[in-house]
């Protein structure tokens, strides 16, 4: 394969526990390098610009899910049956098993509930005054979707740890990976038990799947990964986007004051909280045929790994990129990736930040640091692991 010698090549490991916790410099000199830039260490090209990842997400005949989106062949063939590594029709297929519950009617329904539960977990932290603002977030999430997906209610004080080593194992496999796989398995080994035992919530998600199953749309054999493949995104990628909402309005409190001044910015600052710390690092797609992106060839079977993280901070596509501003139209960020295999539950975790930011927006004056933020180490999800606020009531 001679072209890798013009194509350029970073040497730096960007899963390193370093670079896990502070990638933002790696992305910048990625995408100084180019549009298409060759990884050793991991033996993909990576597309740290924004163009290159938006095009190969909505090329999904050439570029597939459906040998997986991890760097590491053992979690491609453990993730087979989910939504998340399949394509065309039988992407589709197990996508509208559970695409009602996502349509914007039916999260709609869903808003009363949320917003009363939004306002009851900001009315705790006020009056405690001094939280981790990485519980506050993790509580709407926690309480809003093992309802949706119907998980029975014991076992679900792991989910939140299971589906963090879910996403880690989607990385390289690196230590970070490997000390995940004990938590992974116990997620894999829940959900068997649950479609086995048939101990769901009836009117769920997961007891629409069993009986989807029984009517021989499905395999039963597929149940418990899409169960899994719905629960764990929706948890960890929206806790993320909270505590990270948290710790930007902390950090920027003008810009908390331009959202208690005008609140009907609040979807525009979920769009701009997202392409800012994006909840997604990267997954990586699959060459099915010889192309070529930006002028490098790629040879069918090889790996690119799409950016999500770096293209949110491209300064070709943005204005003053690695500035937070909620007033800026942040509508096309990539984070939660794009095309046909967009996020499924974007719209529950647009609606689950939105209904936190408006209730923080009516009670809370000022959002101040109460100590240092610490990143949690993830290979995939980029999220705090800690973030000690006060939230100075209105």
């Amino acid at each position: 394969m001679p072209q890798r010698h013009e194509v350029p090549v970073y040497r730096p490991d960007i899963y390193s526990p370093q670079a896990i916790l502070d990638p933002y410099p790696h992305y910048a000199n990625l995408r100084e390098l180019g549009p298409v830039v060759w990884l050793p260490k991991h033996n993909v090209h990576a597309l740290p610009r924004y163009a290159e990842c938006k095009a190969v997400l909505l090329d999904d005949k050439t570029f597939v899910s459906g040998d997986g989106v991890a760097l590491n062949p053992i979690a491609n063939r453990l993730s087979r049956g989910t939504t998340l590594n399949s394509d065309g029709e039988d992407h589709a297929r197990r996508r509208a098993l559970v695409a009602h519950r996502l349509t914007p009617r039916a999260l709609r329904a869903m808003r009363d509930v949320v917003e009363r539960q939004a306002a009851e977990i900001v009315d705790a932290a006020v009056a405690r005054r001094t939280v981790d603002g990485v519980e506050v977030a993790a509580a709407l999430p926690a309480a809003v979707v093992p309802d949706l997906v119907g998980w029975p209610a014991e076992g679900r004080e792991n989910l939140l740890r299971w589906g963090a080593a879910t996403f880690d194992i989607l990385g390289p496999l690196n230590g970070q990976a490997v000390q995940a796989v004990p938590a992974g398995l116990g997620m894999a080994r829940f959900a068997h038990t649950v479609a086995k035992r048939r101990n769901v919530l009836p009117g769920s998600m997961g007891d629409d799947l069993l009986r989807a199953a029984d009517a021989g749309e499905l395999p039963h054999a597929e149940c418990p990964a899409l169960m899994v493949d719905y629960l764990v995104p929706s948890l960890d990628t929206t806790l993320s986007a909270i505590a990270s909402a948290l710790h930007l309005f902390a950090t920027h409190p003008g810009q908390w004051q331009l959202l208690k001044a005008d609140p009907g910015l609040i979807p525009n600052a979920v769009n701009e909280i997202v392409r800012y710390e994006s909840p997604l690092r990267a997954f990586s797609r699959k060459v099915a045929r010889d192309t070529e992106v930006a002028g490098t060839a790629l040879p069918a079977g090889s790996r690119v790994l799409v950016l999500y993280a770096s293209a949110n901070r491209d300064a070709l596509e943005w204005d003053d990129p690695d500035t937070f501003d909620i007033r800026r139209d942040a509508a096309r960020q990539l984070g939660f990736g794009h095309g046909t295999h967009g996020c499924a539950g974007q719209g529950l975790a647009r609606l689950e930040t939105q209904a936190m930011l408006r209730a923080l927006v009516t009670r809370v004056d000022r959002i101040e640091p109460a100590g240092p933020p610490e990143w949690a180490r993830n290979n995939i999800i980029h999220r705090l692991g800690r973030l000690p606020i006060e939230l100075v009531p209105a």
